[in-house]
């Protein structure tokens, strides 16, 4: 793990209690929501990868947590990926 990266373990089961047909786009929301408190920074870009990896069962069968790796762009912006 290089300098300014973290990684995260974020669990998804307060997404799964909403109604199935919400859940992987809640999920997202909640993703970018988890990453803006604990990293005080509301500039955050979500990468396809994590996004596929979340959507990847369908819209209704979400993961129950997802492993995401965040490291900062030369902009001051936090790049999400999916952990490894």
């Amino acid at each position: 793990m290089e300098k300014g990266e973290r990684v995260y373990i974020i669990p998804l089961r307060e997404v799964k209690k909403t109604p199935r047909r919400k859940r992987a786009a809640k999920a997202m929301r909640y993703i970018r929501k988890f990453l803006e408190r604990h990293t005080k920074n509301e500039n955050i870009i979500i990468s396809n990868e994590l996004n596929e990896e979340i959507w990847k069962n369908g819209i209704e069968n979400i993961p129950s947590k997802v492993k995401v790796k965040v490291s900062v762009q030369e902009d001051g912006s936090l790049l999400a990926t999916l952990g490894d």
